[in-house]
């Protein structure tokens, strides 16, 4: 069986990548996807209280549930097989490639471009670091 690793992060890209992976499981491949949601470490400047931590990291998990409740409808209409999720915070491209080689996946999908509101004019940043840092090949949708 193949393992997929798809990084999801509510943006049309990644939602291509879902249906691409959607795409290789009806042309007969036996596949389990497993969706990756990866929020980035808050930072934090100037003086917060405890609570105000805490709801900016309650505010994170909320959007993470989000994004992997409408990625997980998404796979599901394209007929994908679905291992457990992962969660993740950090720098988005280390966690993508940690939790791929953790569930020893055998490929990764992402789009080329995601929601951060930064990136590079033909390839998002995220991805060029994932492509360079994974030991599996890399799926790109745009």
């Amino acid at each position: 069986m193949l393992k997929i690793l798809i990084a999801v992060d509510g943006s049309e890209h990644a939602n291509r990548a879902v249906e691409a992976v959607g795409k290789m499981a009806r042309s007969s491949l036996d596949l389990e996807a497993i969706l990756v949601c990866v929020s980035p470490e808050p930072i934090f400047y100037g003086d917060y209280t405890v609570a105000t931590i805490q709801k900016i990291e309650e505010d994170q998990k909320q959007q993470q549930n989000a994004v992997l409740t409408k990625a997980t409808e998404l796979a599901k209409t394209q007929g994908l097989k679905l291992g457990e999720p992962a969660r993740a915070y950090g720098v988005i491209a280390n966690e993508i490639v940690r939790i791929a080689n953790d569930r020893q996946v055998d490929q990764i999908a992402m789009g080329t471009r995601g929601m951060g509101a930064v990136g590079n004019m033909i390839l998002g940043s995220v991805a060029q670091r994932v492509i360079h840092q994974s030991a599996v090949p890399v799926l790109l949708t745009k």
